[in-house]
């Protein structure tokens, strides 16, 4: 697992209040998390802080799963 990953994982896990052993690539935000859109909003908005990277709004609706948000994150930054 790369720094990012790892990273990712710890916001995730602060957003919504769990520890980073409880997340992986395939938890999903609506199914495991419950999360709602204004939860992924937030989640968004707080990689692109962390990041320092634009988040398009296609790329947002691609986010299911951490993984996903790995994956968006890493090509943001490519």
């Amino acid at each position: 697992m790369n720094a990012h990953a790892v990273t990712i994982r710890e916001i995730v896990a602060r957003k919504f209040d769990l520890s980073v052993e409880e997340i992986s690539e395939e938890t999903s935000f609506i199914h495991d998390l419950s999360a709602n859109s204004l939860d992924k909003i937030e989640l968004i908005m707080l990689l692109e802080q962390e990041f320092d990277v634009e988040i398009m709004d296609a790329e947002a609706e691609e986010i299911i799963t951490v993984g996903d948000a790995e994956a968006v994150v890493k090509r943001a930054l490519s």
